[in-house]
């Protein structure tokens, strides 16, 4: 065993994972242990780190029958947006980085993934289908503001008139509204804006580097305000801790001007579960026994069901009330309706330098 100051930690200013075990394809794993010289060290701070890879390919397929889409784009692996509860972390262990500090910390940048997506919309056996952007990790995290990856995404998309379905919490959206309020009134574009809490401190706990729910809740009135349709998306509704603010949510999400509404219960797979009871252990442990006996009852005794249908819900009394409390207030709110599906006829890819232009 070897010391590693990032192993387990002090909570670090604008971090949530405490921990940067090895993921579980490693073959080693390191732990922090008592040297015994009694001398005090200082741990250094954990700063962010910028890689680049060129993708093969830009596009990812799925065939999950849990989401409605069967394409997407990752402009970035890995999140600095930090939030401790997010199902994506694992990913970062195909790369041989921690699901934990390693995931918010040691970020990969795709900078040429526009030029590679605009080469695969233009292969003569594409057909086009909404492609979805933030599925996985967020396209509007704080280094989107150096590499603008999505907005180059997001004009090749526009040249291609291909439609286009984006979530983030990122404010930094705010910065492509001339291109998404184009797409938006053209039927190509639409936008998913998660707000887990209305309570700014445990906010800042959570998902330690997204903008406060107030600045959401803005960047959802100034969407809507240049053309663009947007769902707001309670996710994940964290049983025990934030259930409660389910309506309040949605009202002020309705009041900024969404117009639809989804919820989906808080996910723990893999490496998400032991880090997320470090986090409730140490910022709620007064709650912590009570969050997770609410999670294992929502997934049959376990920290998480991975069994499609069932894994964004959870299932039982506690998933039904939730059910329940939302589809009547999202009635109220009219906000029970599905958008419109997203226009494909207008598909086409623009002309070069020398081809030959139809004559009808």
């Amino acid at each position: 065993m070897s010391r590693n100051p990032q192993q387990s930690r002090a909570p670090a200013p604008g971090r949530a994972a405490r921990s940067n075990r090895a993921g579980r394809f490693e073959a080693h794993d390191r732990e922090v242990f008592d040297d015994g010289w009694e001398m005090a060290e200082d741990i250094p701070p954990v700063r962010t780190q910028v890689s680049t890879e060129r993708p093969r390919k830009a596009i990812t397929r799925n065939t999950s029958p849990d989401v409605g889409f069967d394409r997407s784009i990752n402009p970035y692996r890995g999140c600095e947006h930090g939030c401790i509860y997010c199902f994506a972390r694992p990913t970062h262990t195909y790369l041989g980085f921690s699901a934990g500090l390693d995931f918010e910390t040691r970020l990969i940048a795709r900078p040429e993934a526009p030029e590679v997506l605009e080469r695969e919309l233009r292969s003569k056996s594409y057909r086009p289908a909404v492609i979805a952007i933030g599925t996985n990790t967020d396209p509007y995290q704080p280094i989107e503001r150096e590499y603008r990856i999505m907005r180059r995404i997001l004009e090749v998309l526009l040249e291609y008139r291909h439609p286009v379905a984006v979530v983030t919490k990122g404010t930094l959206i705010e910065q492509d509204l001339d291109i998404l309020g184009e797409m938006g009134r053209l039927g190509l574009a639409r936008v998913g804006i998660s707000v887990t809490t209305l309570d700014r401190g445990l906010s800042r706990l959570m998902e330690p580097r997204v903008p406060s729910p107030e600045r959401r809740l803005e960047t959802i009135r100034r969407l809507t305000g240049a053309g663009v349709p947007v769902r707001v998306m309670v996710s994940p509704v964290v049983p025990a801790l934030t259930d409660h603010e389910l309506e309040a949510i949605l009202a002020r999400a309705a009041e900024a001007g969404a117009v639809a509404a989804s919820w989906i219960m808080l996910r723990l797979p893999l490496e998400v579960a032991p880090l997320f009871r470090e986090w409730l252990e140490t910022h709620f442990p007064d709650r912590a026994q009570r969050v997770m006996g609410r999670v294992r009852e929502l997934h049959g005794g376990r920290d998480y069901d991975p069994e499609w249908g069932r894994r964004m819900t959870g299932e039982g009394a506690f998933a039904d009330l939730v059910r329940h409390r939302f589809a009547i207030a999202a009635r109220r709110l009219g906000l029970a309706r599905e958008l419109p599906p997203l226009r494909t006829d207008l598909f086409q890819p623009p002309p070069r330098q020398g081809d030959q232009l139809s004559l009808f």
